[in-house]
């Protein structure tokens, strides 16, 4: 079970592993060895989501989940297959906690003083400077 909050666990029946090898240096161990991990869970198949959930997931989530719904995450990180799972796995609790934590509604606050002084103070330079291109008035 993956314990996403204290109200929701995600069975780990959900989550699928595939393996393949890291990117990058490392010599014979890269080469040789399928290190990298990528959780994949179908949000849209998920038994333990709402639907709610399963929307608010899927709107979030949008850049990580693919065309078929499903949530694509890696970890190449660490050296070993056991440590780059528990990574993903953790990335992912985090993932969809931080997905479905509400969002904190912006309140609606005034223009500061500070900005009407420097819109005025611009626009009195601006007709100044327009007032300097015409011609002076010749007083006769």
């Amino acid at each position: 079970m993956v314990r996403i909050n204290e109200n929701l666990e995600i069975p780990d029946s959900e989550l699928s592993f595939r393996y393949s090898r890291s990117s990058g240096p490392g010599g014979q161990n890269v080469n040789k060895v399928a290190t990298k991990v990528t959780l994949l869970f179908a949000v849209a198949d998920s038994a333990t989501l709402s639907e709610y959930q399963k929307a608010v997931v899927a709107e979030r989530l949008a850049t990580r989940i693919a065309k078929d719904g499903v949530l694509h995450l890696s970890s190449e990180r660490h050296r070993t297959r056991s440590a780059n799972q528990r990574d993903a796995v953790e990335r992912f609790a985090d993932l969809v906690a931080a997905a479905l934590r509400p969002r904190k509604r912006r309140r609606a606050t005034g223009v500061p003083d500070s900005s009407k002084r420097r819109r005025l103070e611009t626009k009195r330079q601006r007709s100044e400077r327009k007032k300097l291109r015409s011609r002076p008035a010749t007083d006769d």
